[in-house]
């Protein structure tokens, strides 16, 4: 258990003080500090500063160290309030949109383990029933964390993509078809275009005879081809071997999509692109995407790379479907992004008042949507881009906090919505009128999602068919022989 564990700090205090005699308001006058704020820190909601910590120390006769020690709680009720305070803190009980008992000393023993236990088994059933491959969630779920810590931002992928793309003759705009061959060629490849991929692979690097097969040059825009050549050439750049399991075949997709960003949106070029235009308060995601030829998606979740670190703001990234569900999330700005009970993210449903939604609800879709909406976090300004997949829409939004709405173009939008989600009566509990006339009368016939009922993906390159790429390979290099 971490000694600065604000919620073990607490417990430790109000144990030290009723042993000592003493009310809040005694400890209070005692430390020249406020009841208010000596009941905010024995509930773990402040941590306080060390000259606070070292007087409630002297007033209590016990050191520093007695209170920040790492041993456990310092008696059976202490923990179970600890396990409580936790639990009522955590997504699923703010889901559940009830209020949260206080635990307090008139609260009696045996209620208190009753509900400690109940949280407990809560907690069992709801990761009992994601509906997901857990493993895949759960790396998923430490990637991103990781990433947050560090303000998704990697600077040594940022110093390899900046050094072979200047290597290539790139000094801005759009890299080029031919700079990004110029990059192959530097590794020892080239590049082919062929129309008969192995159906489970989106490329295939053949060792052997230094080539990169990739699907006809045809495609549209080609920004895809780009990206799918960089992400190939990143393997052999990184020195990747052969994943030995699921944990580093992820890994190893994120250094070569982060790879791939830094090169069709180099730092040097696109902070120089981002500043000016922050400057003059003009930010936009469409601008950043038309000046370096990439994707809406791309060019959001690249500006979350640079954002904090070479323009001092906090930011989050959404795509999700139209049906509500979250694909892929990014924050660092605070945003009540919803999770299970692991912590995932992946496949849970969005607010139905946030701008990843509502876009999808206005009739002209050709420009990016702007809203302003109030959260138990604080307010936030977003703007969303819609378009269309393979399969159905999606959504692609990027979203700051109120105070860095000004540099945004779209910031004058008068669009506001409220939002008190994860709270469940905000927008995902039928009204009761509703319910009483329906319940009893309705009968849906729900879509299956086929991933629900997928294996996770097995073999080196999980979900690759090892036999077909190598009959491809092995076609391919009598081709060119």
């Amino acid at each position: 258990m971490s000694p600065a564990d604000p919620i073990v700090l607490g417990r430790r205090i109000r144990h030290a003080r009723t042993r000592a005699g003493l009310t809040l308001r005694e400890l209070a006058a005692a430390t020249g500090s406020t009841t208010s704020q000596l009941s905010l820190v024995e509930n773990g909601r402040r941590e306080p500063r060390l000259s606070l910590l070292t007087a409630i120390g002297a007033a209590l006769d016990v050191t520093v160290g007695d209170l920040l020690t790492p041993e456990p709680p310092p008696d059976r009720r202490a923990e179970l309030e600890i396990a409580l305070e936790r639990a009522q803190r955590s997504p699923l009980f703010a889901s559940l949109g009830v209020p949260a008992v206080r635990t307090g000393r008139r609260l009696p023993m045996d209620a208190l383990e009753s509900l400690v236990a109940l949280h407990a088994e809560l907690d069992r059933r709801a990761r009992a029933v994601i509906a997901t491959p857990m493993e895949a969630r759960r790396i998923n779920t430490e990637l991103r964390v990781e990433m947050q810590q560090q303000n998704n931002y990697l600077p040594h992928i940022e110093e390899i993509a900046e050094e072979w793309v200047r290597g290539a003759g790139y000094s801005g705009g759009a890299l080029t078809h031919r700079q990004v061959a110029m990059m192959a060629e530097r590794l020892g490849f080239t590049i082919i275009h062929v129309d008969d991929l192995p159906h489970s692979t989106r490329t295939v690097t053949d060792l052997r005879n230094g080539r990169i097969y990739l699907p006809p040059a045809s495609i549209p825009g080609g920004y895809g081809l780009r990206s799918l050549a960089l992400q190939a050439m990143a393997h052999r750049i990184f020195g990747h071997t052969r994943p030995g399991s699921y944990g580093d075949f992820l890994r190893q997709r994120q250094e070569i999509a982060y790879f791939t960003a830094c090169c069709l949106l180099p730092r040097f070029a696109a902070v120089e692109h981002l500043t000016a235009k922050k400057r003059d308060k003009d930010l936009a995601m469409e601008d950043f995407r038309d000046a370096f030829g990439v994707t809406h998606h791309s060019a959001a979740q690249r500006f979350t790379n640079l954002a904090t670190e070479h323009l001092d703001i906090p930011v989050h990234f959404i795509r999700a479907g139209d049906d509500g569900a979250l694909y892929r999330g990014y924050e660092n700005d605070g945003v009540p992004l919803p999770t299970d009970a692991s912590g995932a993210i992946e496949g849970q449903p969005l607010c139905r008042k946030w701008a990843a939604r509502a876009a999808f609800e206005r009739r002209n879709r050709t420009t990016e949507f702007a809203q302003y909406t109030d959260t138990p976090a604080g307010t936030y300004w977003c703007s969303t881009q819609t378009g269309t997949g393979r399969e159905s829409e999606f959504s692609i939004t990027l979203g700051v906090p109120f105070a860095q709405a000004k540099w945004f173009r779209g910031r004058e939008t008068t669009r506001r919505a409220a939002s008190t989600c994860p709270d469940e009566g905000c927008c995902r509990r039928p009204a009761a009128e509703l319910t009483e006339r329906w319940r009893e009368h309705s009968w849906p016939s729900a879509k299956m999602h086929a991933h629900v009922l997928s294996p996770l993906p097995s073999g080196s390159f999980p979900g690759v068919d090892d036999t077909e790429v190598f009959e491809f390979l092995e076609s391919h290099a009598a081709e060119h022989d």
